[in-house]
């Protein structure tokens, strides 16, 4: 059910994009507190985008989970970002995150929401 997208306009090679995912999901069930067979990553790289008026390497992430512990989310952005600057070589003010807590009814699964 934890859902995490990352957007970035770095151009990933071919052994980052088999191990990044990987790690994100690792990272996300850890963190969560969740079993990682629930938890799904996209990542999407070469993306247009800009940050504070620049094209330097950035990074955009959505994180959605049920009974996401709002208090913790310094914890997570920290984590994340610094995840995504060891892996990336980004900077971690050019990153940003944004936090989901859908309602059960509003997150469908096997033909069947949680709600």
């Amino acid at each position: 059910m934890p859902l995490l997208t990352l957007d970035t306009n770095l151009v990933l090679s071919a052994e980052q994009k088999a191990a990044l995912p990987a790690a994100l999901s690792a990272e996300v069930a850890r963190l969560l507190g969740k079993p990682e067979s629930y938890v799904m990553v996209i990542v999407r790289d070469n993306q247009a985008m800009t940050m504070g008026g620049s094209n330097e390497g950035s990074a955009y992430l959505q994180l959605k989970s049920l009974g996401l512990p709002e208090n913790d989310t310094p914890d997570l952005s920290e984590s994340l970002c610094d995840l995504l600057s060891a892996s990336l070589g980004l900077a971690t003010d050019r990153i940003y995150i944004e936090f989901f807590n859908p309602p059960r009814h509003l997150w469908g699964w096997n033909r069947g929401t949680f709600g």
